[in-house]
């Protein structure tokens, strides 16, 4: 009796252990395929090239390709929507970036959320935007621009690549926090923004520094402030925002997240690898050009700047009563 007793323990115990035993097992051998990268914007916005940098070098420790799988749409909802609906496997992955956060807030009625359906794995970087406008515009530095908007209320048209996302958010913060008024123009992805800016449609937008600084350097766009707190490397010349409006600071951000549920072995095993591939000095160097700054951590260090950047963006959401269209 005592030894059928102990043989009914052992299976039991065994059994317990199984899953374990099968998660270590399914991380150890993790990748044995292609891994989909699903990206929020479409090709050639900064995301979108950020994204393939480091998919490129992440593919090569992973020894399976990385694809990327532009989805842009709803703000980045669709995006979301594929990644949280996927298996928790690990070979469906998100691009988690600010627009995530915003639209918790945002669209807070949506099915899905990025702190409910997201498990978060590796950030990737943070960078500044930038403030542009069309180089016929009058001002040519921002105390000019403060000035003349104050002189020309709701006359001032600012583009940004959808509402609600960080273009536009970027915009409604500094109207508050400079007490003037623009009126805001919103299209559909940022280089439909930036081309409307370029050909003088609208007057200014707040873009990432990948994705416009070829046309700054080209002179279709006039920078006149970067919205981190210090100068950026990829535009030295030009200053903070906060040197005119104290206290302004607006950052972007991008990190990798997977489907909750995703095994901890896989997520931590693919924020090692990223993190391996944010070291490689070359991604580094490329990141740095334009105007991004690797931001390497744990999963829990990425889930608390989703976390605290989801209560920034929804106070100025609030504060400005912006609406999803």
């Amino acid at each position: 009796m005592t030894l059928h007793r102990r043989r009914l323990l052992h299976l039991a115990t065994g059994a317990a252990a199984f899953p374990w035993i099968s998660r270590v097992a399914t991380a150890q051998g993790y990748p044995t395929r292609p891994v989909t990268l699903i990206v929020f914007v479409g090709s050639g916005g900064a995301p979108d090239i950020l994204a393939r940098l480091v998919g490129q070098s992440l593919s090569q420790r992973l020894g399976q390709a990385v694809v990327i799988d532009n989805r842009p749409g709803a703000g980045g909802n669709l995006a979301l929507q594929a990644v949280a609906r996927a298996p928790a496997d690990g070979y469906m992955l998100l691009l988690v970036a600010t627009p995530h956060a915003i639209n918790a807030t945002l669209y807070e009625r949506s099915n899905v959320n990025i702190t409910r359906d997201i498990v978060p794995i590796a950030s990737i970087n943070s960078d500044s935007f930038v403030m542009l406008v069309n180089p016929s515009l009058p001002a040519k530095t921002l105390p000019e621009f403060i000035a003349y908007a104050k002189a020309n209320p709701g006359k001032i048209n600012m583009a940004s690549s959808g509402t609600g996302n960080m273009s536009h958010l970027s915009g409604e913060l500094f109207k508050m926090m400079a007490g003037i008024d623009m009126v805001h123009v919103p299209y559909k992805g940022a280089p439909q923004a930036l081309a409307g800016v370029m050909a003088g449609d609208v007057h200014v937008m707040f873009d990432a520094i990948p994705s416009s600084l070829p046309h700054v350097q080209s002179g279709q766009l006039r920078a006149l402030a970067v919205t981190i707190g210090t100068r950026a490397k990829a535009l030295p010349d030009v200053p903070p925002v906060a040197e005119f409006v104290p206290g302004y600071a607006v950052s972007g951000w991008l990190g990798v997240g997977a489907p909750k549920g995703t095994p901890a072995e896989i997520v931590d095993k693919l924020n090692k690898e990223i993190n391996a591939a944010l070291a490689d000095p070359a991604v580094g160097a490329r990141l740095a050009d334009l105007g991004s700054t690797v931001r390497a951590g744990s999963p829990a260090d990425f889930g608390r700047l989703i976390a605290e950047e989801t209560e920034k963006w929804g106070n100025v959401i609030r504060a400005a009563n912006v609406k999803p269209e």
